[in-house]
């Protein structure tokens, strides 16, 4: 027996998923096609986890799980909360990045009933809470606004990048978003 055949079919189905479903897209994998290359059939797909629908979520689950890259920065305590909020801006370090897994799921998923929605939705409000709070501890005199303003930096860097094949997005956003929080951690009063 393989090693691959030895590992449980819930972890053969997820390895696959999230394979496809990041490098071809959810609506382009066909159960088909996933529980061919996952080695197992229909039946376990579906009586471990109901449905695509579930799985997707599922899969999207354990992404917001591992965070994505990025988002690594808001969580070291070896940087500065400046130099956390700037590693947001950094390139991806993979040749296959194609951009956010959730904000690829939400694109495709425009449904609002969709199980994986409030999955992404989470995801989201999560990770901006966290560049709220990091900004506060660097010292922003309204962490809320500047928050909200990187994570849509941060946000429109990894679509712009994805849809370019381009690293170049990250270093203009990094850029707009070093003039920001100067702006927001100057003096009071300072344009």
């Amino acid at each position: 027996m393989t090693a691959v055949e030895m590992e449980p079919p819930s972890a053969r189905i997820m390895r696959t998923a999230t394979r496809l479903f990041y490098g071809n897209g959810i609506q382009a994998t066909g159960i088909g096609e996933l529980v061919d290359e996952a080695g197992v059939s229909k039946r376990t797909l579906y009586q471990l986890f109901g449905s695509k629908d579930d799985l997707v979520a599922e899969y999207l689950r354990q992404v917001s799980a591992r965070g994505v890259p990025g988002e690594h920065f808001l969580d070291r305590t070896d940087l500065s909360p400046r130099d956390r909020l700037l590693g947001l801006f950094t390139r991806p370090t993979t040749i296959e990045h194609r951009g956010c897994p959730l904000h690829n799921a939400a694109v495709e998923l425009p449904v609002d009933d969709h199980p994986a929605r409030q999955v992404i939705v989470d995801h989201k409000l999560a990770v901006l809470a966290k560049v709220v709070a990091v900004a506060a501890e660097a010292g922003v005199r309204e962490p809320e606004p500047l928050g909200r303003q990187l994570i849509t930096l941060y946000e429109g860097a990894t679509a712009l990048s994805t849809s370019l094949r381009d690293y170049e997005p990250f270093d203009s956003a990094r850029s707009a978003a070093e003039v920001l929080i100067d702006v927001a951690t100057g003096p009071a009063g300072a344009p």
